[in-house]
């Protein structure tokens, strides 16, 4: 569906493309929303930096050193604001973008050179059907290449800032648009996104949180099925199907981690909202007898001593 934003857009698609035939490519802002990101920061921003006309690091409390490093790079603009949830927060940053195209990068993502002259290429005469581009990513996973047992996605990077806007989704929100008008960009991305077990555990517990009362919400129900087979089946798509097997222990991992870790527990939240129970108050007749600390009897006492003048 084309939003009345983008309706408005589109009327002036013909007067921006005769400017495009003079050859002067559209501006662009990079946009990397970040938190605690001080391993990731500087290599990321230093793939994008020869396509930004405009480098805005959004971020949503780091206390890591991230910023003091972004400030000490001199071409960085920083925005902070409280982090609700990914599209809320990137809804508030793309209208702050200085310019008309905004390519959004998470802060653990590279953008290769060949990805980078795809995304020159567009800009230079951006297509009037067009308001953005997708593209695929090459994830790693404790610093191994996934070939085949990577998360599989695409999402919408390359957007036109005053046409395009977020889904209103807790997690994995994707840019609200009619896919007619949604290119696709053919270098992946690099997506460090998993560094250690503990990353990976912090970072799905709250997927998986988010992802169970996105279920609640639409009046999803976990049982037997989705605890027992969705997992299993994941498994089998991930590790035989797409050929997760090729991709040596690694690959294995993560193809165990995100079908018993990640669907397992997303399915295992969604159970404990609907059928969690309390533990039932504790009543005088089932309370627990009060034990009275030791006090020895003057009897003992006197046992003591005797032993003592022995």
């Amino acid at each position: 569906m084309i939003t009345a934003r983008a309706q408005v857009w589109h009327q002036f698609a013909s007067a921006s493309s005769s400017r495009h035939a003079t050859g002067d490519a559209e501006k662009l802002t990079v946009l990397i929303p970040c938190k605690d990101e001080i391993n990731h920061i500087l290599d990321c921003i230093a793939s994008i930096r020869s396509i930004a006309d405009e480098i805005l690091v959004a971020d949503s409390g780091s206390t890591d050193g991230t910023l003091e490093l972004v400030r000490s790079q001199k071409d960085c603009r920083i925005i902070e604001r409280e982090y609700v949830n990914s599209a809320d927060f990137k809804n508030w940053a793309i209208p702050q973008a200085s310019h008309a195209w905004v390519f959004i990068v998470d802060a653990d993502e590279r953008v290769p050179a060949a990805l980078a002259e795809e995304v020159r290429q567009v800009l230079l005469a951006p297509p009037a059907d067009k308001d953005a581009y997708s593209c695929a990513f090459r994830d790693y996973f404790l610093g191994y290449r996934l070939d085949h047992a990577g998360w599989d996605t695409t999402s919408i990077r390359l957007i036109r800032r005053d046409v395009c806007r977020y889904r209103k989704r807790r997690v994995h929100s994707n840019i609200d648009i009619d896919p007619a008008r949604v290119g696709k960009l053919k270098t992946r991305v690099d997506h460090y996104s998993i560094a250690s077990y503990e990353d990976f555990i912090e970072k799905y517990n709250r997927y998986t949180s988010w992802s169970a009362q996105e279920l609640w919400d639409r009046g999803k129900r976990a049982g037997i099925y989705s605890l027992l087979v969705r997992p299993a089946l994941r498994f089998l798509h991930m590790y035989l199907v797409r050929g997760g097997f090729r991709d040596g222990l690694p690959g294995l991992q993560v193809c165990m981690l995100m079908s018993f870790f990640n669907t397992f527990m997303k399915q295992g939240k969604l159970w404990q909202m609907a059928c969690r129970r309390e533990a039932p108050p504790v009543s005088s007749e089932t309370r627990a007898p009060t034990i009275l600390p030791f006090a020895p009897t003057a009897k003992a006492t006197s046992v003591s001593g005797a032993r003592k003048a022995a």
